[in-house]
């Protein structure tokens, strides 16, 4: 369904008839070229009506217009020939035309219902508007990026379409004085979106509201009460870069920088991490990250490659104690974790007698990994532990390597028996 106001064809194909091209600019910029405008007059002029409502229009010729007689006259909407049973004479100069249950606008320039000579000249014409009025906008949020300006978005309403032109005005003012502002800069984040670039005050609240007006009505929604330090917000974490730890197979090392925009404010920031596999589409999400700019993932599985996206949340910006507002995650940066060189070695089962041995460890070393993975994967002291915790399992297998091996020595010289 077109929008806005009808355009002029692009160069290179070619151009639609001048009958036709004319009746699709009459409501955007008046009669055409070379028609018998203001020979007939249509009644009532550019109507405006809900959705749903009947119309009957009369194209009445004047008495300067000889040689057209009512009898000829046809109607067309938008350039189609209406159906003759629509229509009915009134009297020798005078056509009617009833249209029921009408349906929204076509174009946001105006349907264009067009009265014609019996020579398909045009007599007259009106701009049809059909439509709806607007609906009180709601689920209003902000967000500032350096504390001088604010970006604020709003939904138009559950309904959203009105097929009338609907001019949507963001206000906001001082909560306790000051006047009412316009926002100028629409359109800044996408459809139903303006940015205030600057004058704006801090350590106190504003009030912000939008409304909406066509031509069938208007409406206003409610009032949003907010300090510009409440709702600030930075671009993702910059040069996120992920690495493996050395040799474990199933941790990686993730560092980053912290977001340049509020570099010189006193802030603090707290950090989300969240990960998946290749093969995968379900993130999983570290929390507790606090603000520090690296991060080692712990438990993950062996020659497997992950992508690790980090965002920012500030707080605490000039004493404020409310949180900020999460950023955008960063570019996905993809590692894999070594592969494990246990997976193939032997290429068969364990002995019965080193299963029976590392069943209770691996038990436990599950359980610290479970703890591990709840509590704290990114705080020193976990990590700390961690590394204790695989020293000693190395030393614990390596010695277990070592009485099997002398078992396994002992049990050989038994069986060949005493040296004659």
């Amino acid at each position: 369904m077109p929008a806005g106001r009808p355009r002029p064809a692009a160069p290179g194909p070619p151009a639609p008839p001048a009958p036709l091209l004319g009746l699709l600019l009459l409501c955007a910029l008046g009669a055409p070229p070379g028609s018998r405008a203001h020979t007939a007059i249509i009644s009532p002029q550019d109507p405006t009506l809900l959705v749903g409502s009947s119309l009957q229009v009369t194209c009445s010729v004047l008495g300067e217009a000889p040689g057209t007689p009512a009898e000829g006259l046809y109607w067309t909407l938008n350039g189609r020939r209406l159906p003759a049973d629509l229509s009915r004479l009134l009297n020798g100069s005078t056509l009617a035309l009833v249209l029921s249950n009408l349906n929204g606008s076509q174009q946001q320039s105006g349907d264009n219902l067009v009265c014609h000579a019996p020579d398909g000249s045009i007599l007259a014409g009106s701009c049809l508007y059909v439509g709806l009025p607007p609906e009180k906008p709601f689920n209003i949020s902000c967000w500032s990026r350096n504390m001088r300006d604010l970006t604020c978005h709003w939904s138009p309403g559950t309904r959203g379409e009105t097929f009338l032109p609907t001019n949507y005005s963001l206000k906001y003012k001082l909560r306790w004085y000051g006047q009412d502002n316009t926002c100028q800069e629409y359109h800044a984040a996408g459809p139903h979106s303006c940015h205030i670039p600057r004058d704006l005050a801090l350590f106190t609240p504003y009030e912000i509201w939008v409304e909406a007006t066509n031509r069938l009505g208007s409406a206003r929604s409610d009032v949003l009460t907010l300090d510009i330090l409440d709702v600030v917000t930075t671009d993702p974490p910059p040069d996120v870069h992920v690495s493996r730890v050395g040799g474990l197979e199933d941790q990686l090392s993730v560092r980053w920088v912290s977001p340049p925009a509020l570099k010189d404010f006193l802030f603090q920031a707290k950090y989300q991490i969240r990960y998946r596999v290749e093969d995968s589409v379900d993130w999983k999400v570290v929390d507790d990250v606090s603000n520090q700019t690296s991060c080692r993932l712990a438990g993950l599985k062996p020659g497997t490659v992950y992508f690790v996206q980090v965002r920012c949340n500030p707080f605490g910006i000039y004493g404020s104690k409310r949180a900020g507002i999460w950023s955008e995650w960063s570019h996905p940066t993809a590692a894999s974790t070594p592969r494990s060189e246990r997976a193939g070695a032997g290429g068969g089962c364990e002995a019965r007698g080193a299963e029976a041995g590392a069943g209770p460890v691996r038990r436990e070393l599950k359980q610290f990994l479970g703890w591990l993975k709840k509590h704290a994967y990114c705080s020193n002291l976990s990590l700390r532990l961690y590394d204790q915790w695989r020293a000693w399992m190395q030393k614990a297998s390596k010695g277990r390597q070592q009485g099997e091996g002398g078992l396994s020595a002992g049990r050989r010289g038994a069986a060949r028996g005493p040296s004659r």
